[in-house]
């Protein structure tokens, strides 16, 4: 993933009487996830979503990624709240990060707003939030803006896209969505209303390109209902192990079911899990008895025929439930032969690495493994391209502008679009902090505004493009050597060289160049002092090292510098070197 940020100045604001509608992706085009769009009129912002992305394999000791919310920080006393299509990460994850520091309203309906308190309440659980719960069908008044929510079926419940009026004409905004006949909570797409907006007339629609690639229709949720039925009735003795998405409760909801109709009980595993369940039956979202569900701690002990087990990692996070089941870790299940294991999830771009290491894990345990790729465990919960047709041909927009996906999958969409009739230039592929300005009568791209990423590492963030991930790649590229060294005024050696590594040759291997790298960090000690260059001692070192290192090896180890000088009757003063990297 790159960044992309495009001149970093900041646009001048457009006074009350400005006569454009500006739409600003600041993350979810070009990739899946890191969802955050602005609308902006006059003096007025509405921020749409603000989600997370997984990191890739590249991104070391990365937890995930969020939007640079640089214009939004900019600009925070013109936001007149974030409107929250629905309640997956992508969508919600990073509000923990940004939400405080702009410190504005948010609107979301009661599941969504459910799972957002989940979220702060475990990373930023000091932050007062100012919730609006709202409902399909609302009508909001937010600062010059009309907004009204509208139902969309997902792979989540509570799902709402958005029909905003402005002073210059409606915008439709799809969110995620996908047109399932027969919706498991009985929750339609709302045809009536984009319909409607379609005949009186539509300025601007942003919509769901996921699945643009995909032929047909996205099959019904309940599809995976009958399967998960088969599956129990096929593997009556086999202890169930099944790994979803936390947030996909509409599959959490049929299995649960669907081990109950088969007399078992369900123990949960994940964090996520447990708490977006816990959250879920709290709201009224999941309709389930107490005596349904098991502890962890009393899995090993239960019959294999009567247990289903619920867990987090169909992506191959790292510490994830189902991964650490799959490498013999998991402090409360043992994997084996008498074990079925369903991956009911697709891999998200760039997890499929992970995925299917976590798969061959899997079956070297000896259980069985049921994924995508051999029965229907899984179906999406984003529209195929039939049915990303029925959405444009009903909204008829004037512009459109394709979302939610990779910069392919918003070409195809472009493409689409054009084969209903659009003319291609009322189409906009985007990328981040691209601004598309508006008027009743035309559209056209202005100026970037400042755009990017942040890595979230822990409860830290920084910069995707600053020193720390660079830092970490060459640490696990090459390695370190660090050098610690104990001398006089004089440059005299008060003690033996210390030299530790890591992810380098160690001295059992290479006694030779270890002995050598002691001799040349001796010898520029004496250099640097008897020039009388205390400052230089450190480089001096780095240099000397560097030197010793190419002769010897051709891996170039960030090097650490650590020197003490010993001063006669007045203690030591110590000296630290900063971090170098050699290449």
């Amino acid at each position: 993933m790159q960044k992309s940020t495009g001149k970093r100045r900041r646009r001048p604001r457009g006074g009350k009487g400005s006569a454009s509608l500006k739409f600003i992706p600041l993350g979810g085009v070009g990739e899946i996830g890191k969802n955050m769009n602005v609308l902006e009129y006059g003096d007025d912002i509405l921020v749409i979503d603000c989600g997370l992305m997984f990191p890739d394999e590249e991104m070391l000791g990365v937890d995930f990624v969020i939007p640079d919310p640089a214009y939004l920080m900019a600009n925070r006393d013109r936001i007149k709240g974030i409107l929250i299509t629905h309640g997956h990460d992508d969508h919600i994850g990073a509000l923990p990060f940004i939400l405080p520091r702009l410190d504005c309203p948010i609107y979301a309906t009661r599941l969504t707003l459910g799972l957002i308190r989940s979220k702060l309440e475990e990373i930023a659980p000091k932050y007062e939030l100012k919730a609006h719960e709202i409902a399909a069908g609302d009508v909001l008044e937010i600062g010059c803006f009309k907004v009204q929510p509208f139902s969309v079926c997902h792979s989540i419940p509570d799902g709402v896209g958005y029909a905003i009026y402005t002073p210059v004409g409606v915008v439709v905004h799809t969110g995620d969505f996908k047109l399932d006949p027969t919706p498991i909570d009985g929750r339609a797409t709302d045809y009536a209303l984009l319909a409607s907006l379609g005949t009186k007339g539509v300025l601007l629609m942003m919509s769901d390109s996921t699945n643009v690639e995909r032929d047909g229709f996205t099959p019904s949720e309940r599809m995976v209902g009958k399967t998960m039925e088969q599956t129990f009735r096929l593997y009556r003795n086999r202890r169930i192990v099944v790994s979803s998405f936390a947030s996909n409760l509409h599959r959490i909801q049929q299995v649960i079911e669907t081990a109950v109709r088969f007399n078992r009980k369900v123990a949960l595993i994940g964090r996520s899990m447990v708490a977006n369940v816990a959250r879920a039956r709290e709201l009224g979202y999941m309709n389930v008895d107490e005596d349904v569900f098991i502890q962890p701690s009393e899995i090993e002990g239960f019959p294999h025929s009567r247990l289903v087990v619920i867990t987090t990692g169909s992506q191959g996070e790292p510490f994830s439930g189902l991964v650490l089941m799959s490498r013999g870790d998991h402090k409360h299940i043992k994997l084996g032969p008498k074990d079925l294991v369903v991956i009911s999830a697709l891999p998200i771009p760039g997890n499929e690495r992970l995925v299917h290491r976590t798969i061959n894990d899997l079956f070297r345990q000896g259980c069985e493994v049921i994924y995508e790729a051999e029965q229907n465990i899984h179906v999406s919960g984003h529209a195929s391209r039939e049915e990303l047709k029925m959405m444009l041909s009903l909204v008829k927009p004037t512009y459109f502008v394709p979302l939610h996906g990779e910069y392919r999958h918003l070409v195809r969409h472009k493409q689409l679009a054009e084969e209903l009739g659009l003319p291609s230039k009322n189409v906009f592929v985007m990328e981040k902090g691209d601004v598309l300005s508006m008027t009743k009568r035309q559209a056209r791209l202005l100026e970037k505004v400042p755009s990017g990423a942040y890595i979230v590492d822990g409860r830290a963030y920084s910069d995707l493009n600053g020193q720390l991930l660079s830092e970490r790649r060459d640490l696990a590229e090459d390695g370190l050597v660090c050098i610690s060294a104990v001398y006089d005024p004089a440059g005299n050696l008060l003690a033996p060289v210390s030299i530790e590594s890591r992810g380098f040759l160690h001295r059992a291997d290479a006694d030779e160049l270890y002995r050598s790298i002691e001799d040349a960090v001796e010898k520029a000690i004496k250099a640097a002092k008897a020039e009388g260059k205390d400052e230089d001692v450190s480089s001096r070192i780095r240099s000397a090292v560097k030197g010793v290192l190419k002769r010897f090896s051709m891996s170039a180890p960030v090097i650490l510098v650590l020197t003490n000088e010993v001063q006669s009757g007045n203690g030591f003063a110590c000296k630290f070197s900063r971090r170098e990297q050699i290449k």
